[in-house]
C-alpha cells in the first residue's frame, strides 16, 4: 500500500527493506521467520544507507524502521526519531534507546521518552501540507458540486485509505437522518464498501441522493472519478466524523475542523481522541457504542451529530476555535531544523547536508 501511495502521489524515490514484527507472535516458526526477515533487512538497509550516504535519517515508528535504524547505528548516522501519536508502541519505545534524538507532536508525549536518547526530545508539532492553511470553503463546496449559497453544513466521513468499515455501516443506517440535516462526503475506503453503501443511498429519495457524495479514496489531485481531493474534502467539511490516528493531531487543528471521533480499538488512537477532546476540540465515542443498545437513530453518534450540526450549532463553532488553536503551521520546519542540527553535531557543519530521509 504504501509503495503504490508513493509513487502515485509524489515523486520520492521507494525502496522496500524487508523486515517483520517480533512482538505478538506465539507460534516459534512464525518467530524465527520474522528474525530471519529482521536480520535480513538489517543487512540491506546496511547496504542501501552505504550506497545512499545521508547525512541523517528519520523515522516514524513501526517495525520497518528497525533494520535502518540498527544499520544506521553501526554506520554512525544520526537519528531522528519522530512520534507521531501522543503515546508510544513498543517500536517507538526499543528505537527511542538508539536514536540520536526524539521528536513529539506535542508536548505531553516528551515525558514518556524523556529518559532515552542522547539528547533530549523535542515537541515540533504535527508536520501537514501548507495548503491545509488556506482552504477557502466556498471554492472547496464547489469542487464537490455544491450550489452556492446553500446553507446546509457538510459532514465527512473517512477512515484512512482502507476505511472504517463499523463506521460505514453505522452510517449506512443513518443515511436519510444525517442526510435531513446535511450534505455528507464520504470516504469509505478500498475494502469493497461502496457496493453495499450506494446500493443503500439509492434507496433514498431523490434530494437526499443529491446531497451525498460517496468516494473510496480521494488523491492528491482531481481524478474523472473524484473530481476534487481529500483537501478539499477537509476544507469543505464543518464536521469530521473519523478515526483518530496521528494525522487528525494535525489535519484538524491545520483546518480549525471539529471532530467526532471514533478510535479505532487496539492501537493508541484512544490517548489521541483524548488529547483533542481534553483540549475542547473534538467528541469521543467508543468503536462498539456508536449506535447504541436501541435503535441507531437514539445511539450516541447520531445525537452527537444531530446537536453540532443542528440544534447546538455554537458548540461546532467553538470547538473549531479550540482545534485551530492548536494547530502548529511550523512543525515541519522545526523537524527540518532538528535534522540540520543533527548533521552539525556530526559533521561541525550544516554546508553538506543532503536532506536525505529514511523510513
Amino acid at each position: 500500500m504504501e509503495q503504490r501511495i508513493v509513487q502515485s502521489e509524489s515523486n520520492l524515490t521507494y525502496r522496500a527493506i524487508p523486515t517483520a514484527a517480533l512482538r505478538g507472535q506465539s507460534n516459534p516458526l512464525t518467530v524465527a521467520r520474522n528474525g530471519v526477515l529482521l536480520a535480513t533487512g538489517t543487512v540491506v538497509a546496511w547496504s542501501l544507507l552505504r550506497e545512499l550516504r545521508p547525512d541523517a535519517l528519520l523515522g516514524t515508528g513501526g517495525y520497518v524502521c528497525a533494520p535502518l535504524f540498527l544499520a544506521a547505528r553501526l554506520l554512525n548516522i544520526p537519528t531522528l526519531l519522530y512520534l507521531p501519536d501522543i503515546v508510544p508502541g513498543l517500536a517507538v519505545r526499543w528505537l527511542s534507546r538508539i536514536a540520536t534524538q526524539v521528536a513529539c507532536s506535542v508536548e505531553d508525549s516528551c515525558a514518556t521518552l524523556a529518559r532515552h536518547g542522547s539528547l533530549p526530545p523535542l515537541a515540533t508539532g504535527y508536520p501537514v501540507r501548507d495548503e491545509l492553511f488556506r482552504q477557502d470553503r466556498v471554492a472547496c463546496r464547489a469542487a464537490f458540486g455544491m450550489p452556492e449559497g446553500d446553507n446546509l453544513p457538510v459532514l465527512l466521513v473517512y477512515g484512512g485509505s482502507r476505511g472504517a468499515r463499523s463506521i460505514n455501516r453505522v452510517v449506512e443506517t443513518l443515511l436519510p437522518d444525517i442526510l435531513n440535516l446535511a450534505h455528507v462526503i464520504h470516504l469509505c475506503g478500498r475494502e469493497g464498501d461502496e457496493t453495499w453503501l450506494r446500493a443503500a443511498a439509492a434507496q433514498l429519495d431523490a434530494p437526499q441522493q443529491a446531497r451525498y457524495r460517496i468516494f473510496p479514496y480521494l488523491e492528491n489531485q482531481p481524478t474523472p472519478s473524484a473530481p476534487a481531493t481529500m483537501v478539499q474534502a477537509l476544507g469543505a467539511a464543518d464536521l469530521a466524523l473519523c478515526r483518530s490516528g496521528a494525522s487528525t493531531l494535525g489535519e484538524l487543528p491545520a483546518l480549525g475542523l471539529p471532530a467526532i471521533l471514533v478510535p479505532y480499538p487496539y492501537v493508541h488512537q484512544d490517548e489521541n481522541a483524548d488529547y483533542l477532546v481534553r483540549h475542547g476540540a473534538a467528541i469521543k465515542i467508543a468503536d462498539a457504542e456508536m449506535g447504541g443498545d436501541g435503535p441507531p437513530q437514539d445511539g450516541p453518534l447520531f445525537a452527537q451529530v444531530s446537536r453540532l450540526l443542528k440544534t447546538h450549532p455554537h458548540e461546532r463553532f467553538r470547538m473549531a476555535e479550540r482545534s485551530r488553536a492548536l494547530a502548529r503551521p511550523d512543525a515541519a520546519k522545526h523537524l527540518a531544523d532538528a535534522l540540520r542540527n543533527l548533521v552539525g553535531r556530526r559533521e561541525g557543519s550544516c554546508s553538506k547536508f543532503n536532506s536525505t530521509v529514511g523510513c
